[in-house]
């Protein structure tokens, strides 16, 4: 294991929060436990190993982001937006 890639969703999911100016608290539900949160996996390239997962607060909705077997946090609003979306 690369330990520089060592992370748990809910240290990635806590930055994605605050990336758009939420907490945890504002978490309305979590498709996976506390206890899968806070699993730590290699998040880096070759293969995924987090749990898939869906969160969602009253604007946004969060999941398990993979590219090239790296993984990550993205979300979209949870509500119709007529703004342009990068592929994910």
């Amino acid at each position: 294991m690369n330990y520089q890639w060592v992370s748990c969703w809910k240290w990635m999911l806590s930055g994605a929060l605050a990336r758009n100016g939420e907490t945890f608290g504002d978490v309305q539900c979590c498709t996976i436990s506390e206890g899968e949160l806070w699993r730590m996996f290699d998040r880096g390239f070759g293969g995924t190993e987090g749990e898939p997962f869906r969160a969602w607060t009253a604007r946004r909705v969060y999941f398990a982001h993979e590219y090239d077997g790296a993984e990550g946090v993205e979300s979209v609003s949870r509500h119709p937006e007529f703004v342009e979306v990068a592929h994910v």
